[in-house]
């Protein structure tokens, strides 16, 4: 069966042999520090767990793994159980159910992704010398159509457009009013779409 060791605390000493406790009576042993007490309620409650997670799982490496983080949720939580709300063993079962539903849910929404990613993947793969070509020839057009621009309207386009400048800061860099960066862009964007017109 598995084995789970819990995180390190100051276990009560047992004088003698005790009657079997409860579940109830496990979990807040369990809730104050009680190694042994986590003992003897993992064994009573792992078959169960563990029968559970696999009925929805039906994998049996991610069953054990899953049934080793229930386990180690219950040493955590322990001091959270209330007995008002449903026996012990219910609070455990209601976990590894839950704990079970989210790993099916985490491990389709991942082969979801690695689908999509594989669609996209061979998309791009094929699309990706066409793709090259037609860019490399509308940079071209672009290229030849700057050159048409006066050195005025070419400077502005070029900072605005390609280096991503503000308005702003293109008249800082020109000296220039901002006004006048204003209409150098819209001349110069007004010819460039003519001349690519043409081109095309």
């Amino acid at each position: 069966m598995l084995k789970l060791v819990p995180r390190e605390t100051d276990s009560r000493q047992n004088h003698g042999p005790a009657a079997p406790a409860n579940h109830d009576e496990l979990v807040t042993r369990v809730a104050s520090g009680d190694q042994s007490a986590f003992g003897e309620l993992y064994d009573l409650m792992a078959p169960r767990v563990l029968g559970l997670v696999r009925r929805v799982l039906r994998d049996a490496a991610q069953s054990e793994e899953v049934t080793q983080e229930i386990f180690l949720e219950v040493w955590q939580t322990a001091a959270r159980y209330d007995q008002g709300k449903g026996g012990a063993s219910t609070w455990i079962m209601t976990m590894a159910h839950r704990r079970a539903v989210d790993r099916v849910r985490a491990s389709q929404s991942s082969r979801d992704r690695d689908t999509k990613i594989g669609i996209r993947d061979f998309q791009n793969e094929y699309d990706h010398v066409a793709e090259t070509v037609e860019i490399q020839l509308e940079h071209e057009r672009v290229q030849q159509a700057m050159l048409r621009l006066t050195e005025l309207q070419r400077q502005a386009v070029t900072l605005a457009y390609y280096g991503g400048y503000s308005h702003t800061e293109v008249a800082s860099m020109l000296s220039v009013p901002i006004g006048t960066v204003k209409t150098r862009l819209r001349d110069g964007m007004i010819r460039l779409r003519d001349e690519l017109g043409v081109a095309s």
